[in-house]
């Protein structure tokens, strides 16, 4: 899915992963539009705004146990991944 955004311009990243049928499009949805609000507070032209480079890494896993039948436990694994977005102004031609 970050192929899908990498080297876009903002405002058609937001497009494609509106339309994308994947449950992670929205949480990455959102944090563009963060990237995008953060570089308006620091005064960039947010028109001009691509994303430069998105990446997804694995951030830890959160282990806990469900109770079972005659005493056991199954472990539950939590998954958790760090995504880092990386938004450049566009070189005008």
């Amino acid at each position: 899915m970050s192929d899908l955004v990498k080297g876009k311009k903002v405002q058609d990243a937001l497009v494609a992963l509106q339309f994308l049928p994947k449950r992670a499009a929205e949480p990455i949805a959102k944090l563009i539009k963060s990237a995008v609000a953060n570089a308006k507070t620091a005064g960039e032209n947010v028109d001009a705004l691509k994303v430069q480079s998105i990446t997804v890494e694995s951030a830890g896993m959160l282990k806990k146990y469900m109770p079972r039948a005659f005493g056991r436990a199954s472990l539950i694994r939590r998954r958790k991944s760090r995504v880092i977005v990386t938004l450049a102004e566009k070189a005008s031609k």
